[in-house]
């Protein structure tokens, strides 16, 4: 186990390059001047050619690529044209916004999701497993930011029970329980999708467990349903259902980005919506490397938990 898991953190080096790469040519091929975008149309030409230097951009393609390289390797993201601070500092202020709605919305995804989908595959075809297909379908075919003003529509400004935008109330706000009840609606858009892709991989995987032969062999034995479906079947299903819930945190802070947008939640994904409205190519440039860090890491923890519920990985 501790060779798979060595080979893995190997693994990871040339792909975090390869995002490293990716970033940095985005900044190259997006039409625009960075100069023009810090300094405006009306800097002087001294100033221009100051903070040209300064950027490093009079340098070959490869030398920028390095110098990048080693500023990112110093945790220098560069300085944000917005908010005029460190990018670094930006993101890692904005990453905990954002974690208090993507965690509670993964946790909230993986939970019903699980339970939803064994619920739905112990009658296949019956009319509740008809319902939970036609609900997973229904949040499948449904945008995230449309949803999200369904809620609003819904919650904020007809029945009036919860807070539509913002983090935090205006006026006498700031507690946690103020925090929460801004929190509930941009949880719910975003555990949607998520909820809707694990429930339908738990109710796929159940069935093809449930129709081995080592759980009619559990069954004929005279072990109760309880004992077949959650001692047998369950942990057997388990691995596949695990790297989609996985796969669903990373997706979790892409999708933050349409949904902070819609309840103007200050986190990474607002940040980065405002860094392409004002052409600020740092704190863009520096969002989607931290989303892209984040979510190489989650898939290197996902296979780690795939290898350790699954036998023959482990084995092998």
């Amino acid at each position: 186990m501790i060779n798979f898991i060595l080979k893995r953190l190997g693994q990871l080096v040339p792909v975090i390059l390869g995002v490293t790469l990716a970033v940095f040519l985005l900044g190259q091929i997006i039409p625009g001047d960075a100069v023009d975008a810090q300094l405006g149309g009306m800097a002087s030409e001294e100033d221009r050619q100051a903070l040209r230097e300064q950027l490093g951009l009079e340098q070959n393609v490869f030398l920028q690529y390095f110098s990048y390289l080693w500023g990112l390797l110093q945790g220098d993201l560069g300085r944000s044209a917005t908010y005029n601070a460190p990018v670094l500092g930006i993101l890692l202020e904005r990453l905990g916004n954002t974690a208090i709605i993507a965690l509670p919305a993964v946790g909230l995804a993986a939970v019903v999701g699980v339970v939803a989908g064994v619920w739905a595959s112990l009658k296949p075809n019956s009319l509740r497993d008809r319902s939970v297909t036609v609900g997973v379908l229904l949040l499948t075919s449904m945008p995230s930011f449309w949803l999200g003003m369904l809620l609003i529509i819904l919650f904020g400004l007809t029945l009036r029970w919860l807070p539509v935008s913002g983090m935090q109330s205006i006026v006498g706000g700031g507690g946690p329980m103020d925090v929460l009840s801004h929190a509930i609606l941009p949880i719910l858009t975003l555990s949607a999708w998520s909820l809707a892709i694990i429930t339908r991989m738990t109710r796929t995987s159940m069935l093809g467990v449930l129709s081995s032969d080592y759980v009619r062999s559990a069954e004929a034995r005279g072990l109760s349903k309880r004992q077949v479906v959650y001692g047998h079947a369950l942990p057997n299903a388990l691995p596949a259902v695990i790297t989609v819930i996985g796969l669903q945190a990373g997706f979790q802070l892409s999708g933050a980005v349409l949904t902070e947008t819609v309840f103007s939640w200050p986190g990474i994904g607002y940040a980065m919506a405002q860094a392409i409205t004002n052409r600020d190519m740092a704190l863009l440039q520096g969002g989607i490397l931290l989303i892209a860090v984040i979510f190489v890491f989650i898939n290197f923890l996902v296979d780690v938990l795939y290898a350790w519920f699954n036998p023959k990985v482990k084995v092998s």
